[in-house]
């Protein structure tokens, strides 16, 4: 008889329960903007990124969520009857000096080009299509009349704030990430949208991709954020003093770029790996330096980074 996988990231439909699963073992995290999963490391900003984020754990399905719950958090009883003694006193209202350096608010990650209204005709849509809009997950059926199709769907961006969940289109909020997966959508439109504007021929030309990099004693660990690199494909190339690229995507974009290195590397025994929405790069140091910047041609402010803090370039 055929079951639901209800393991998080996976979802498969299976009759063999000896089969192997791919999922997360762990809770989702949502701090200070950035998004995962508990049991691995990969950290993104937004929500698309991290319903990509590859399983990291191969197991057996189950129709069972055995997925363990967050502690929540003890209040510090402390910091309680502090606060209580503070609101007790009569003190005269006091002025504290703004710190024009905290009014700034943090920068945003950018917004995701908007979604296509319909599918190019021109393209075929294959077999094991999902829609791409938020919160409608319908799998293409070839047997019945596009004419005929339904998209509930969320138009707006999710919010997640002081542990309550939902989307911006509509008012319903939820606690657990599981019920907020399931929120139905709140717009109807005729149609899904299986593949949207992609081109029929050629390939389209990536300019540039975030990246980001953290350092030890002897290695620089660098994540280039680029979707659906083929691994197959992908071309990554080290020398003495840089690194070309040349990654091409399974949604037919091209990203070729040469790196050119702060400091040398042992290109030998410098590595890659891909992910689903990323390249990871570990790059052996040539010298052992710090570095204060990944590529030559990157601003630098003059501060160095610590070893082993992370820093951002766009």
């Amino acid at each position: 008889m055929a079951a639901k996988c209800v393991h998080k990231g996976c979802g498969k439909v299976f009759t063999d329960p000896a089969e192997d699963c791919v999922y997360h073992p762990g809770p989702p995290i949502f701090h200070e903007g950035q998004k995962g999963w508990k049991c691995c490391k990969p950290r993104v900003l937004t929500f698309d990124e991290f319903l990509t984020i590859p399983p990291c754990t191969t197991g057996k399905h189950s129709t069972v969520d055995d997925t363990p719950k967050e502690e929540p958090k003890k209040a510090d009883v402390s910091k309680i009857a502090t606060l209580a003694e503070k609101l007790d006193e009569k003190a005269l209202p006091t002025t504290t000096p703004i710190n024009p350096a905290a009014a700034i608010p943090p920068p945003s990650a950018p917004a995701p080009p908007p979604e296509p209204d319909s599918d190019d005709p021109s393209l075929a849509i294959p077999a094991n299509a999902t829609c791409r809009r938020k919160g409608c997950n319908a799998n293409f059926n070839p047997n019945i009349s596009r004419d005929n199709e339904i998209c509930l769907h969320h138009p707006g961006h999710p919010i997640f704030h002081e542990g309550s969940k939902g989307w911006s289109c509509c008012k319903r909020r939820v606690l657990e990430f599981d019920e907020f997966m399931k929120i139905a959508g709140c717009t109807e439109k005729k149609r899904h949208l299986f593949v949207g504007k992609g081109k029929a021929a050629g390939e389209e030309k990536v300019n540039d991709v975030r990246n980001d990099f953290y350092q030890t004693a002897t290695t620089v660990n660098v994540s280039l954020y680029l979707k659906k690199i083929d691994k197959e494909k992908a071309k990554v190339t080290f020398d003495t003093n840089s690194i070309d690229f040349d990654l091409l995507t399974t949604d037919n974009k091209r990203f070729t770029k040469t790196y050119n290195l702060f400091a040398p590397i042992d290109p030998n025994a410098s590595q890659y790996t891909v992910f689903g929405t990323k390249l990871e790069l570990k790059l052996v140091k040539g010298d052992g330096q710090s570095w204060p910047v990944l590529r030559s041609d990157d601003q630098w402010t003059g501060e160095r980074i610590q070893i082993g803090q992370a820093g951002r370039f766009a």
